[in-house]
């Protein structure tokens, strides 16, 4: 049987029929979406792909939550978790060797806990005040004070030292503590605490904060001059649309909201979220949105895959030709299980970002300096 070439082949035969169905979607989806972008986009070029007779080009950026079990924690426990966080840095030096040889520039949004060597050291650098959560499940200092830090799932120095020294990689922030912006007992005075915090111990290991992530995506507008007066220049949004708005977490998992964040995961449910970098530049602090999520590999849905792929390809190529971003984001303890998996879809994807540099002059760069890219476009149209 032929197969598309995203088929993943280490599927047993035994499901060929429902396979042969995903291949025929994959094939109408890449299709008739690409083709269709392809004409929409030469429609356009004259305001959206050329720019004063020069093609403008794309920008791919890849954003990483680097949180070990901190950001499990309300979730699952540790020993559910283990064999996640136990893979984790094997999985971390196999991204770097692929970014490395592609040349690939990316953004490692690290919670600041994850810079000291034990729990210990953690506690020498508290800042002051503390988040109070109403939710004593998200308070993290709370749990850091009750148990054991097992070290390899809590600390990571050594990780950040091979991010650091990996061509084209940048530390940006997870903030201190994983911080949830927008659950009931944190205030604005803890958050700027937290921030301050992060700076803190990322300069001294050389680092200088300029990006910022929000865990569990809670971006608070209020809090964005905390933002600007702490340093940072630049933060990733959320994407567009109703199944993506900033939320607590108990509403954030509605089931009809997560019903619909997975389904959009392998159907263009809410479009393919690029982004004009002229629109972008217009704030500051600049908001760089997510566009897409790299769902984790799950062996039930792994017949949809070549779906979830497509949908990202397709979101790559539309920006690639009609020169806008794209932003790709997921969590490096994702790939710490099936790693094989995870990442056989991150080659192809990055084969694609290639084969888009090469045809369209496809740009991969950090936040940080898509951040500098947009100070340049804000100073030519003032």
């Amino acid at each position: 049987m032929h197969r598309s070439p995203h088929f993943p082949t280490l599927v047993s035969s035994a499901y060929d029929p429902l396979f042969s169905l995903v291949d025929i979607i994959v094939f109408f989806i890449e299709k008739f979406t690409l083709n269709t972008d392809i004409v929409r986009s030469r429609d356009n070029t004259a305001r959206q792909g050329v720019i004063m007779g020069k093609r403008r080009r794309g920008i791919f950026t890849i954003s990483l939550d680097f949180e070990l079990y901190w950001g499990m924690r309300d979730v699952v426990s540790v020993e559910a978790y283990r064999n996640n966080l136990e893979g984790t840095p094997s999985a971390i030096k196999e991204m770097l060797i692929r970014f490395t040889k592609g040349e690939i520039h990316v953004t490692w949004a690290i919670v600041g806990f994850l810079f000291f060597k034990n729990k210990t050291e953690l506690f020498e650098h508290l800042p002051s005040p503390l988040p109070a959560y109403e939710e004593k499940k998200i308070d993290l200092y709370a749990y850091a004070k009750e148990n054991d830090l097992t070290p390899r799932f809590h600390f990571a120095p050594d990780l950040i030292e091979k991010i650091r020294h990996t061509p084209h990689q940048e530390i940006a922030s997870h903030t201190f503590s994983h911080y949830y912006c927008l659950e009931k007992g944190q205030n604005a005075a803890s958050f700027l605490a937290d921030l301050k915090a992060a700076k803190r111990i990322a300069q001294s290991y050389g680092s200088q904060l300029v990006s910022l992530v929000f865990p569990r995506n809670q971006y608070n507008e209020e809090y964005l001059d905390l933002i600007r007066t702490a340093g940072f220049t630049a933060y990733r949004g959320n994407e567009k649309g109703w199944l993506y708005e900033a939320l607590d977490e108990r509403r954030k998992k509605s089931p009809i909201r997560r019903l619909g964040r997975i389904l959009d995961s392998y159907i263009n449910l809410s479009g393919h979220h690029t982004y004009d970098l002229e629109k972008i530049a217009r704030t500051h602090p600049y908001n760089i949105p997510a566009s897409r999520f790299l769902r984790p590999y799950n062996p039930f849905l792994a017949p949809l895959d070549p779906l979830k792929i497509a949908r990202i390809k397709a979101g790559m190529h539309e920006a690639a030709q009609r020169g806008r971003l794209f932003h790709l984001w997921w969590h490096p303890h994702n790939f710490g299980l099936h790693t094989e998996q995870h990442l056989a879809c991150l080659d192809e994807i990055l084969e694609t970002f290639q084969s888009l540099k090469k045809r369209y002059g496809f740009e991969s760069l950090t936040m940080g300096e898509i951040s500098r890219r947009l100070d340049g476009l804000r100073t030519h149209t003032r």
